[in-house]
């Protein structure tokens, strides 16, 4: 049984007032939930806040990235540590918009992956492929690549203690929609690919979908027989549709 995780990503967006207010409303709603594991990844500014809304509640923290090292003349970085002491249980590496914008290759997403295991925090590892990647036929060649360069870098044992989000970057702000099968057959493939290394590991590894999950379609995906749970962008921002699809995958839970 692979407990849903619902994760909201909510980028680079909030103010202190309406940050204020989200947190105090998914932690209102959060005791509806019965078996999905909510999570919500703020900016870090709001870090302390989001730790101290979040108390008590069964809530978790995440945050949307790390550096590769513990410390040091790093200007402008985060190590793990300091958002572990913050109260983090999640860190999202890897992220598509990390790897397009900011030039992340696997080499770095393996080390940052290394470092937020070594802080003690669980990453959530992003994968996926282009518009024109998946137009070229080439989706098994990029996902397999992404999850190869880890397991060949850190070793299948770094699956041991991660989740999974795959992003078809292709369906984010193209207009073209992946569908419930199209999102299934990918989450099938990332986890027969780790099963070729370690059938117990592929069994337990949550992989989340992270491609414009909404209240509308998040149980007929969530009901996907490999699909885990959600890596949420803009839903997360709006308070009713995150415990939506949080509800939706209570109801979908395998």
């Amino acid at each position: 049984m692979r407990q849903p995780l619902i994760a909201g990503n909510w980028k680079m967006n909030g103010t202190k007032a309406s940050v204020e207010r989200l947190l105090a409303e998914v932690v209102a709603g959060a005791g509806a939930i019965q078996r999905s594991e909510v999570a919500v990844c703020p900016p870090y500014p709001f870090l302390q806040m989001a730790a101290q809304a979040l108390a008590g509640s069964s809530v978790r923290l995440g945050a949307q990235n790390l550096s590769t090292e513990a410390s040091g003349a790093f200007t402008g970085e985060v190590a793990g540590a300091m958002l572990a002491e913050f109260g983090c249980k999640y860190v999202i590496v890897g992220h598509s918009e990390r790897r397009a914008m900011y030039g992340e290759d696997d080499a770095l997403v393996a080390k940052k992956l290394a470092a937020a295991h070594a802080a003690g925090l669980t990453a959530i590892l992003c994968v996926g492929e282009t518009l024109e990647e998946r137009e070229r036929g080439d989706m098994e060649k990029v996902v397999g690549g992404q999850i190869d360069a880890i397991i060949q870098i850190s070793g299948i044992g770094a699956f041991d203690v991660l989740e999974v989000a795959y992003e078809p970057v292709w369906a984010i702000g193209t207009g073209k929609t992946a569908t419930p099968a199209q999102a299934q057959e990918v989450h099938a493939f990332i986890r027969n690919r780790l099963a070729g290394h370690s059938a117990p590991i592929a069994a337990k590894t949550r992989i989340l979908y992270g491609g414009s999950m909404k209240a509308s379609n998040a149980l007929e995906l969530l009901s996907q027989p490999d699909i885990d749970g959600g890596l949420i962008g803009g839903a997360a921002l709006v308070a009713a549709d995150f415990l939506a699809i949080a509800k939706a995958g209570d109801t979908a839970a395998k």
